[in-house]
């Protein structure tokens, strides 16, 4: 298999280099170990569009935040992910507090936001009537957003794959080859593929990919666990409120999310496994009381999932690490995009684009990337049944023309099996149940997949054309069903006789 472009990792950097490549007339491939994209931490965050006032002005993490932030509303509208500039409060309860206010401010400022206002009292809480009573001071910032990053990512995926990207999944990098000093291909546990050009977009992963190559960082992952909320709690919160920030985290924060549910955290801290998304009593707690320091009225109750997320911290480095090699020829790293990674993405995109046109004349000196004239910015709108439940005139339209999208596979999420097909058979498939969640939210309501879970498994094992019993949760190894019951009643009968002639 040969490919112009490699692309290792397919959450949301790797996608948005996907698709901003995906412009040119190249061959590309992406590559995602995983059975699906989305799997590492562009699952597992806030689903934050930070307003760029954190970072500082000197960075990349800044200038690339800053430059992004303009460019989700065009992009979201495009690709048909929901998303809304709610903007946030850093809240503070002391002169101190007031002091780190005016820093944040001053930064943002110097990295080019114009809006930002530091606001109290009857102000503030008019904002926010929920917030703890002694609150006094806030840095507003309303262009700060929210979205489902997962969605993003499927999203940017799908559109890449629409301009002739190719997707492999379950395709893990084990080696780059080289040769004189140039890269030459990929080696994959499903064989090579023959490329002069990578982009290393591994995530949690990225050191062990840039060290193949010579290049050398460590990549510490940090933890941090969330708890989401039911639906009927959203109106709690109308921004994203944060704490006053640290030097390792933003802080526990609480937020409305994209879906209309309430979201909690994270907390931070270092752990030593990259696969370490277990979740913890001691900090469900801390995420918890850190949350009801500003929302003191927090609910007890309707807690329907707690989840984790890994972020890339590069040790002994507080920027993103995004340049061509060093070391050998026709390598780009793309490495330590931790927050605001995913509200920098669009503009990392186009910084690797850039980069890649100063490679490829190193490499080719007569090679040139020409745009396509093809080119397809933006995704067919879907139906959802959940956008139609007081347009019902409108989707019984939908219903009479493909009956599948009368029949609801997920009563809290409010899905069709008109949906769910679609999601089977876009330009990314799904391919299991977390697969199906992440596109259409079957599985993500308040009885977290009671209900549908034996429906999306029986519709996916009839689509597919599979068996039952190889539909699986996420990928490899997390098979839903171990045996037919009839095979079971029929084992267990055998060895009953054997155990009572014994």
């Amino acid at each position: 298999m040969k490919a112009d472009v490699v692309i290792i990792g397919g959450g949301v950097i790797g996608a948005s280099i996907a698709r901003e490549l995906s412009r040119y007339s190249l061959n590309i491939i992406l590559i995602e170990k995983e059975d699906d994209v989305a799997m590492g931490t562009s699952k597992g965050n806030s689903g934050i569009i930070h307003a760029g006032y954190n970072a500082d002005f000197k960075t990349l993490k800044g200038r690339l935040n800053i430059k992004s932030n303009p460019m989700f509303d065009k992009l979201c509208q495009d690709l048909k992910v929901r998303y809304k500039r709610i903007g946030s409060l850093v809240i503070g309860f002391t002169e101190e507090d007031l002091g780190k206010l005016r820093e944040l401010k001053k930064n943002g400022e110097k990295n080019g936001l114009k809006n930002l206002e530091i606001i109290a009292g009857d102000k503030l809480f008019r904002l926010e009537p929920n917030l703890n009573p002694q609150t006094k001071y806030a840095l507003y910032a309303p262009s700060a957003g929210i979205i489902s990053p997962y969605k993003f990512t499927i999203a940017l995926a799908d559109n890449a794959v629409i301009n002739g990207v190719k997707v492999l999944l379950e395709t893990e990098a084990k080696d780059i080859r080289t040769e004189k000093r140039q890269v030459c291909g990929v080696v994959t546990n499903r064989g090579l593929i023959e490329t002069r050009v990578i982009i290393n977009a591994a995530g949690l992963y990225a050191d062990e990919i840039a060290k193949t190559s010579g290049d050398s960082f460590k990549i510490i992952p940090l933890k941090g666990e969330y708890q989401l909320f039911d639906k009927q709690w959203r109106n709690l919160v109308n921004h994203i409120l944060f704490p006053i920030p640290t030097k390792l985290s933003k802080g526990i924060l609480v937020t409305p999310t994209v879906h209309d549910n309430l979201l909690i955290g994270p907390n931070s801290y270092r752990v030593k496994e990259k696969g370490d998304l277990s979740t913890t009593r001691a900090g469900i707690k801390e995420v918890y009381e850190g949350a009801r320091k500003l929302i003191p009225h927090l609910p007890h109750q309707d807690l329907i999932n707690s989840f984790a997320g890994l972020r890339a911290d590069i040790e002994g480095r507080d920027d993103f690490i995004i340049e061509a090699s060093k070391k050998i020829r026709g390598f780009i790293n793309v490495a330590g995009i931790e927050s605001p990674g995913l509200s920098s993405a669009p503009a990392i995109a186009e910084m690797v684009s850039g980069i890649l046109k100063e490679v490829v004349k190193e490499i080719s000196p007569r090679l040139e990337l020409d745009y396509k004239d093809d080119f397809i910015e933006a995704l067919p709108e879907q139906p959802k049944f959940a956008d139609y439940l007081d347009k019902t005139d409108e989707w019984q339209e939908i219903v009479e023309k493909d009956a599948d999208y009368g029949e609801i596979i997920c009563r809290c999420e409010k899905v069709s099996k008109g949906e769910m097909l679609r999601a089977i058979h876009q330009p990314l498939p799904a391919r299991s149940l977390d697969a199906i969640k992440r596109r259409i939210r079957a599985g993500m309501g308040r009885c977290q997949g009671g209900f549908c879970s034996p429906k999306v498994l029986k519709i996916l094992s009839e689509e597919l054309k599979i068996s039952p019993l190889s539909i699986t949760k996420k990928g490899k190894s997390s098979e839903i069903l171990k045996t037919k019951t009839k095979d079971m009643i029929k084992e267990a009968g055998v060895k009953f006789k054997n155990e009572v002639r014994v």
